[in-house]
């Protein structure tokens, strides 16, 4: 197979239907459908209503991937798919039509991790080798650090969220706040005319004995606690120094972890991904720190931060171009696949 593979990718793991074509490092297609707007009159994703949206858009959303990339099913040379971690249902919608591609096209077939292939979108953003690196993997239902030796085979959890992940943090208090969902592009928004310093939030895991007994893991609960007393102590409250001040400590935290975590591995490239990533605060912060530190940051283009295909794509590729050897065409969906098995 050539080092510049071309790779289909599926993502199906929650609510968007996503469909991405690379080839090599190369990004030609990222077609996504979210069913979004179905969740948000409940306030959070609905699984059936996720695995539904997923068998409707699937085939037109690889319809028009197609037609983006101008290449045809015979012109790839692997079928990548999210098998794990995420909605059961929803991933075997994805891994069902995408062996069922591999089957019919005779081509190689990758059941590949959500959680990695995160951090391999990156690979579409940046030119230089992404390892070794430490990232900082912070969605809706995962907030982790790893650090990344091989991304198509050695990923080493270094900490993980004991409780809610950031993304969930963010939208429970933009519920609270009736700011809808999702919550994390409404407070990064409400953010921008709010003073970050207005209220002291706490930050969670961060006192001298956490540091000794679990230095990268994260907290975000009893923030979570201390937003929604706040709010209810009180009733004139200004919603723009709310959200500055909540994202502020949640971005503090993500950060004092993740720049510990390079200064102990001796690692100075740090790769922030996940739908979390695209907080302008994040990534404004991350950059001050990182320069600073002396640190070289890698962070995909927002577009790339949320759940697509082309994430799924670029990690195919890089298994492909790596020669691993390709999964079963039976494998099976995994719900809870740890962040460390990158293939399945």
């Amino acid at each position: 197979m050539s080092n510049q593979p071309l790779v289909l990718g599926i993502e199906t793991s929650c609510d968007e239907t996503a469909v991405g074509i690379v080839r090599g490092r190369t990004l030609l297609a990222n077609v996504i459908a979210s069913s979004v707007e179905e969740h948000a009159r409940f306030g959070g994703v609905v699984p059936e209503i996720a695995s539904r949206a997923h068998l409707e858009s699937l085939v037109p959303v690889l319809q028009s991937a197609l037609e983006q990339a101008n290449v045809s099913l015979r012109d790839l040379d692997a079928i990548a798919v999210t098998g794990g971690p995420g909605l059961i249902g929803a991933l075997l919608v994805g891994v069902a039509s995408a062996s069922g591609l591999a089957i019919g096209l005779d081509k190689p077939f990758y059941a590949v991790n959500h959680l990695a292939a995160h951090v391999s979108v990156d690979l579409l953003t940046h030119s230089l080798p992404i390892e070794p690196a430490i990232a900082l993997l912070v969605s809706g239902g995962h907030s982790s650090l790893l650090q990344v030796n091989d991304i198509t085979q050695d990923v080493i959890k270094l900490g993980e969220s004991m409780d809610d992940a950031a993304g969930e943090a963010f939208d429970k208090i933009a519920r609270v706040m009736g700011l809808g969902f999702p919550g994390g592009p409404a407070l990064d928004h409400e953010s921008l005319t709010g003073n970050p310093n207005a209220i002291d939030f706490p930050r969670g895991l961060t006192q001298s004995s956490d540091w000794l007994s679990r230095p990268f893991d994260f907290s975000f609960s009893g923030l979570k606690t201390a937003v929604a007393r706040y709010l209810e102590s009180t009733p004139n409250y200004k919603r723009a120094d709310v959200a500055a001040s909540f994202q502020e400590s949640i971005v503090d935290v993500l950060l004092l972890k993740a720049l510990a975590a390079c200064k102990k591995t001796g690692i100075d490239t740090l790769v922030i991904a996940g739908g979390v990533a695209a907080n302008s605060r994040l990534r404004s912060l991350a950059q001050q720190r990182c320069e600073v530190a002396k640190l070289r940051l890698r962070i995909p283009a927002s577009g790339l931060c949320t759940d697509n295909g082309a994430m799924v794509a670029a990690l195919g590729s890089a298994m492909a171009a790596a020669g691993r050897a390709p999964s079963k065409i039976d494998v099976a969906a995994t719900s809870n696949l740890p962040v460390t098995t990158v293939q399945i």
